[in-house]
């Protein structure tokens, strides 16, 4: 924490007896409060993982999907980072994807990537709905929606709505259409942020800075 030096509080108290406690009072507190600010922002950004390895395979389910182009193909690592594979849309442009956790987790921001014309636009997400359909997925409130720009499906990952997402067993992402209206929308890539609940050890997991790129 940045506080301003001792030796220049006694100086500007000796020397500057025009001004009043008030005034040192209040520059000293927002000094404070800047230096907390910055240390909590960088904490933030430096504390959040690739959350990949937290994912429960076994409970993933992807509705819409084709069937020679599946959920896999933009989730799991290694085939996420081939630019020739796509999770792609079968009957129309909606894609429903529930994914559980091994772990409770804190989810900070998510990447989407996919084409300029195919690529998702509306997105959300809900934290820790289970059993969720194309028939229901309208009568529950989000707990975050998301536009994708052209950055964003390009590979720049979206903050959420943090307070949303601080005990999630597990998160559904309905992709509602996509960046042209075309009937089949593509989806290269999906990586999660955050961290976990239950553990702090985060050694040797992948960096949020690894995936902007």
């Amino acid at each position: 924490m940045c506080l301003l030096p001792l030796g220049f509080v006694y100086t500007y108290i000796i020397f500057c007896p025009s001004h009043s406690f008030q005034t040192l009072s209040l520059f000293f507190s927002y000094s404070i409060r800047e230096a907390m600010s910055g240390e909590s922002a960088s904490a933030i950004h430096r504390n959040q993982v690739d959350l990949v390895d937290f994912i429960d395979w076994s409970g993933v389910e992807c509705l819409n999907q084709s069937t020679s182009h599946s959920v896999p193909n933009a989730l799991k690592q290694g085939y996420r980072e081939d630019d020739g594979l796509n999770l792609e849309s079968d009957a129309d442009e909606q894609l429903l994807i529930y994914i559980p956790f091994t772990q409770v987790i804190k989810l900070h921001s998510i990447l989407i990537k996919g084409s300029e014309e195919e690529g998702p636009k509306t997105v959300k997400l809900y934290s820790n709905k289970e059993h969720m359909g194309f028939s229901n997925v309208n009568d529950f409130p989000p707990s975050d929606t998301v536009v994708l720009s052209p950055d964003n499906i390009k590979g720049k990952p979206v903050l959420l709505k943090y307070v949303k997402f601080q005990n999630v067993r597990s998160l559904t992402i309905f992709i509602e259409d996509n960046q042209s209206g075309s009937d089949i929308t593509k989806v290269q890539k999906i990586a999660l942020f955050g961290s976990t609940v239950e553990t702090t050890d985060m050694k040797g997991l992948k960096k949020i800075e690894d995936h902007q790129h």
